[in-house]
């Protein structure tokens, strides 16, 4: 059995910068990460394109447009304090033709009532200044976005937390949460307990279980998608110089398969976004799952057809860039977007956090959550500093 003030669930990236913010703010509490895994930032924090997003999709007024902003700003200050490698390569969010312009429209207004630094409108000819090999219409250009191993500031966040004192318990999987009236009891895989004074959930992919134990409501539930990856040749990768992304479906929390030039040069095709098989029963358990199915199944038949052939996402990737070809592309890795969906089949689009006794529960943190992270996980401890007192 081992007692701390404070215990937080989860060690990704938004686990260890609520952790090192606990214990900036509160120094005499012992903070402990409890992590399932052999290291930390084994999952979403290690498996993903590194894009820091500037805040251009999100809804104003939403946490993703407000702490996306803010989080950007002081990662990229944060990567500079610890010398952690970052390029502000650029986003362009390309126009394929005249079809796609009403929607790039309505992003430009989003990014402009974000505050949105160092964003513009091109045109055909600015969109080819920027990337020679490029084709649309029109584009968003966000100066600001760029990319960074979200995994490295990962580790230094963990470092940073045992520097202060704090503790990172690796391979440590909370399987129970019992509350009780001065303690909450988090019971480990194969025997053995921590008992805090407070729990917080940063759990990815389990986090809705893990909630429901603590005894919170099983709505929102997560769904996993999985989403792959290609890697372009290195002798093609002078075709791509930043990030070109589509217009998304603003329907959709997802942004589409989009082309990106990652820290070390590499550039990468994706991702799909398919159901993972990672809990698939009970995923399916889930009403919300079918709701959602039936409501986006021409999405789902896209996807499949994209993940059983990667040649298929590479021919959409030459609408963008028209010197890609299929053999250019080869399999690298894939990683899991932990999305929470409504009861009713609601892809939740944006931020969740909620409370039980003893107790918050990050329920939905997809991206741009690791953009986000410092900004989020300053408000999530603004609010256990209001249930400690």
């Amino acid at each position: 059995m081992n007692e701390c003030h404070i215990a937080v669930v989860g060690g990704g990236i938004l686990g260890l910068a609520v952790a090192r913010e606990l214990k900036v703010r509160r120094p005499a509490d012992s903070v402990v990460v409890l992590e399932r895994e052999g290291a930390v930032a084994q999952h979403q924090t290690g498996h993903n394109s590194g894009v820091v997003h500037a805040g251009i999709y999100y809804a104003p007024s939403s946490l993703k447009a407000r702490l996306c902003v803010e989080g950007a700003r002081e990662l990229y200050e944060y990567c500079e304090e610890r010398s952690i490698p970052f390029e502000r390569r650029g986003k362009l969010i390309v126009a394929r033709d005249e079809s796609e312009l009403a929607r790039l429209d309505e992003l430009e207004r989003r990014g402009r009532e974000n505050r949105v630094p160092g964003l513009r409108r091109l045109d055909a000819h600015g969109l080819r200044e920027l990337e020679p090999h490029a084709r649309g219409v029109a584009a968003l250009h966000s100066r600001k976005t760029g990319v960074v191993d979200f995994a490295a500031v990962a580790r230094s966040l963990a470092s940073d937390l045992e520097a202060a004192g704090g503790r990172v318990k690796t391979g440590c999987e909370v399987m129970a949460v019992k509350p009780r009236q001065r303690r909450v009891r988090l019971v480990h895989a194969g025997g053995g307990e921590t008992r805090s004074r407070f729990a917080v959930f940063c759990a990815g992919g389990w986090a809705d279980q893990l909630a429901v134990k603590a005894g919170a409501e099983p709505d929102p539930r997560i769904v996993p998608f999985r989403g792959a990856y290609l890697r372009l040749r290195q002798e093609r990768s002078h075709l791509v110089r930043g990030l070109i992304y589509p217009v998304p479906d603003p329907r959709l929390p997802f942004l589409g398969v989009h082309l990106s030039r990652h820290i070390g040069g590499e550039v990468s095709l994706g991702p799909s976004a398919l159901l993972a098989p990672v809990g698939l029963a009970h995923t399916l358990a889930w009403p919300g799952t079918w709701r959602m199915a039936r409501r986006w199944w021409r999405t789902g038949v896209h996807e499949l057809a994209n993940a059983l052939s990667p040649r298929r996402v590479a021919r959409e990737a030459a609408a963008y860039v028209p010197e890609l070809e299929p053999d250019d592309f080869s399999p690298w890795f894939s990683g899991v977007r932990a999305q929470a969906v409504g009861r009713d089949g609601r892809l939740v689009d944006d931020f969740v956090i909620s409370e039980t006794e003893r107790a918050l529960h990050v329920r939905n943190a997809p991206s741009p959550a690791a953009t986000a992270s410092f900004a989020l996980a300053r408000l999530i401890v603004d609010q256990v500093e209001d249930r400690l007192g």
